[in-house]
């Protein structure tokens, strides 16, 4: 089964500023994810010094990193969180996925940019790398390609306010 995103066309991220923030936990997973997202980047036009990428210890700590750099004077254009939860024989990841899924939601409503969510939740390994790349698409291209559209269209938004004006 390939991705279920329903974008036909590339975004135009040429002038974009995104930042890529992985989580350095399961880096099988992470990587081929960060991976993606920055091939999408560079394949929509983006320039690699437009790009910014940070490594988080955990998923855990997206949240966190996204604020501190979504709050830089030069801020990007939208912020991309990556990592990966798997589930255990306890409920913490399901204490993980809904601390970091409703601060990320938070964070993007405060500052009004694009916060994606490319944290693959998953029970096994393998339902894991099946989302990194593997026969259920990559979640880090998927969580790129939805900022860059987002971003396209927040500005569509701001041109057509300013022209109503």
């Amino acid at each position: 089964m390939q991705s279920q995103h329903a974008t036909t066309r590339l975004p135009d991220a040429d002038g974009m500023s995104i930042a890529v923030i992985t989580s350095r936990y399961h880096p099988e997973v992470t990587g081929a994810l960060r991976d993606g997202a920055v091939e999408v980047f560079l394949d929509a036009g983006g320039s690699e010094d437009r790009l910014i990428l940070i490594e988080a210890a955990g998923t855990w700590e997206l949240p966190v990193l996204a604020r501190a750099v979504l709050e830089r004077d030069a801020a990007p254009d939208a912020v991309i969180a990556l990592g990966c939860v798997v589930a255990g024989e306890t409920s913490h990841d399901r204490h993980i996925n809904h601390g970091v899924s409703s601060a990320l939601s938070s964070l993007a409503i405060e500052t009004g940019r694009p916060v994606a969510f490319g944290v693959v939740t998953c029970s096994t390994m393998e339902q894991a790398i099946a989302r990194a790349g593997g026969d259920r698409g990559n979640k880090g291209r998927e969580s790129m390609l939805a900022a860059l559209e987002t971003v396209e269209t927040i500005r569509t938004i701001r041109t057509i306010s300013k022209q109503a004006q």
